[in-house]
């Protein structure tokens, strides 16, 4: 069921006014968001763009009534808002509104070097890739090289068996571009489904940099669709898929029309959209996607792909254990799959953040070598082995959801994510500092905090989406609200409770669920100092907020932010909830939670009913007999 209006409004319109603490000081760009009061032709709004000096670059998410004009007289970046050039717009009769987009910063999400269910039997063997760096490839096909554990790897071979290799399946890369002359990407490159929206061309070529610092787009676009079999690098996850390049990273400052567009291009001839960057990883920012960008992102699930719905791929973090991927608006987001990642050995990262939101992970370097990082393209024409960062994660995902889509191309969005925690395998993956253990929740489901689901298997993943039958509508149910003020203890708990039927007897009722949020507003003296936990009425505890020991911050806090839970996937939600929310700091410190709404997200219907189980072991056969023995209760 699409989201409505107000149930959007009243989730996400408040991000973009909390997201401004990523920026110490207030930047304009010298671009602007114009409505005009009534619906336009291109030509109209190009006339009075020339009129007052400005070039027209379209229209924004489709609208007849919003247009991006940019000034070019006006710097790309600047501390004070343009009055007069605002004036010129805000005069005309025809414009209802002019807004000078702000300017905010978005980073790539690349590892820096340290200063150091199985559903496939009886598969035919499958012949190895000829492609030089596939021996590699270990996150392809892990035989222990490198010091790795055998067998922990994305299970591709037994997808690629299966004939699947992600044909007829389009994948844009978001980033600082893409070299699509590169020999191993050339044939894959998808030029109509690409732009550049930093130099508004078609044609998202990295603009060259003495340091490469621009290979980021092209080393992601490999791990994707690189060719197979050509004698070229390695071979990407779905290496019979296309890519596009969508240009948008390569600039001093983002502005929230970028975003849009680019996250709004193409819907019906993009299926997956891949992002390796985010708010800045320092432990401190809290920040993500503004207006509309997040209408881009909604349009694109209810939408896209022609009504199934986009997908929407995001890497969960750099920050390491001093952050937590909630406070990252992108990744936290239930429209969005949040990927992390493990090396070879089946270790977290130590650059990998830690959140509740994260729904599955894949792979980065192997071991604390950045030579056995990931084997991927590289610019002009070249190759690397030292990829990695939950940058090179978030695309092996985006390549194991191209082979889902070939194999049933007619999956939706929230199908994919279904599929996800369904199939992902818990295999040798562990926290190395054994902080985070694995979990059960109330339907039998194992979950780690740091790993999701577990590390995602294409060959099962493939296997179950060519008998998949498409989950239930989504509702949407805003199961209850605490709004009086409570001050947060300085040596123990705060805990609220809300106690709800999950609306039941309503049009929006929720039975089985899929994502969970608790939007909270509070201030602490130290916000950084804040954990907060949320507990099921199945007794499942998520850990929504870790301490972020950088985050000093005593002004904002956490205006209506939705932190998000997929620990809860497929339980029951009626019942209590607790909401626990305690510093954990040696030093005195004062909060207040000012209010908290507990929104559940899941379906009436139980999601599973009409699948077959082939496997009595599988999570699938697992959920099934617990959603059969609640539906006789």
């Amino acid at each position: 069921m699409p989201l409505s209006a107000e149930v959007f409004t009243a989730l996400f319109v408040a991000i973009g006014a909390c997201s401004t603490s990523s920026l110490a000081a207030d930047v304009f760009s010298n671009s602007f968001l114009v409505r005009f009061k009534r619906e336009m032709e291109p030509r109209e709004a190009q006339d009075i763009a020339q009129r007052h000096g400005f070039v027209n670059m379209g229209q924004v998410l489709g609208s007849k009534s919003e247009y991006h004009f940019i000034n070019h007289a006006i710097p790309i970046a600047r501390t004070k808002r343009s009055i007069p050039h605002m004036r010129k717009l805000k005069v005309d009769p025809l414009i209802h509104t002019a807004i000078q987009q702000p300017g905010f910063v978005r980073v790539k999400r690349g590892y820096k070097p340290l200063k150091v269910e199985n559903l496939v039997k009886n598969i035919e063997p499958h012949e190895d890739p000829t492609d030089p760096y596939f021996p590699f490839q270990w996150y392809l096909k892990n035989t222990g090289q490198n010091g790795g554990k055998s067998k922990l790897d994305l299970n591709v071979e037994a997808a690629w068996a299966q004939g699947v290799t992600g044909k007829n399946v389009t994948t844009a890369i978001m980033d600082d571009g893409v070299d699509y002359m590169h020999p191993d990407l050339k044939f894959n490159y998808n030029s109509k489904a690409s732009y550049d929206f930093s130099s508004n061309d078609p044609y998202p070529y990295p603009r060259y940099t003495d340091d490469w610092f621009n290979s980021h787009g092209t080393r992601c676009a490999g791990e994707v669709a690189a060719a197979r079999d050509n004698g070229v690098c390695g071979v990407g996850v779905a290496y019979d898929s296309k890519i596009a390049g969508i240009r948008m990273l390569d600039q001093p400052y983002m502005t929230d029309l970028i975003e849009a567009n680019s996250m709004g291009h193409e819907p019906n001839l993009i299926d997956i959209y891949s992002a390796s960057w985010g708010p800045t990883d320092d432990g401190k920012t809290v920040d993500g996607p503004r207006n509309s960008t997040m209408r881009a992102i909604v349009r694109g699930v209810n939408e896209g792909r022609n009504g199934l719905g986009n997908i929407y791929v995001w890497a969960s973090g750099d920050g390491g254990e001093d952050d937590d991927c909630n406070c990252d608006g992108y990744a936290a987001s239930m429209w969005t799959v949040s990927i992390n990642s493990a090396i070879n050995d089946g270790q977290n990262a130590h650059y990998d953040e830690s959140c509740s939101s994260t729904l599955a992970s894949t792979f980065s370097n192997g071991a604390k070598d950045p030579n056995t990082g990931v084997a991927t393209t590289d610019l002009y024409g070249k190759c690397t082995t030292t990829h990695s960062g939950t940058s090179a994660a978030a695309p092996e995902a985006a390549g194991v959801f191209a082979l889902a889509l070939e194999a049933n191309p007619k999956l939706t969005w929230r199908d994919i994510q279904h599929l996800s925690v369904l199939t992902s395998k818990r295999n040798s993956l562990f926290d190395a500092k054994g902080r985070f253990q694995w979990t059960m929740n109330g339907v039998g489901l194992e979950f780690n905090h740091l790993f999701g689901f577990g590390v995602l298997d294409a060959g099962a993943m493939v296997a179950l989406a060519k008998r998949w039958k498409t989950v239930p509508p989504r509702y949407h149910c805003e199961a209850g609200a605490v709004t009086e003020m409570k001050k947060i203890p300085s040596q123990k708990s705060l805990i609220m409770k809300i106690t709800t039927n999950a609306c039941s007897g309503s049009n929006t009722e929720v039975r089985y669920l899929e994502h969970v949020q608790a939007v909270i507003t509070l201030n602490a003296t130290r916000r950084g100092d804040i954990e907060l936990f949320l507990t099921s009425p199945m007794g499942t505890r998520s850990m929504i907020l870790s301490r972020r020991q950088n985050d000093d911050d005593s002004r904002d806090g956490f205006s209506k932010w939705p932190f998000m839970t997929t620990h809860t996937w497929g339980e029951y939600p009626q019942g209590t909830w607790l909401l626990e929310a305690k510093f954990n700091s040696q030093m005195p410190q004062s909060g207040f939670v000012k209010e908290w709404t507990l929104m559940l997200h899941g379906t009436k219907e139980p999601p599973y009913t009409e699948l077959p189980v082939l496997d009595p072991h599988s999570k699938l056969a697992i959920v099934k007999k617990a959603h059969e023995s609640r539906s006789k209760m």
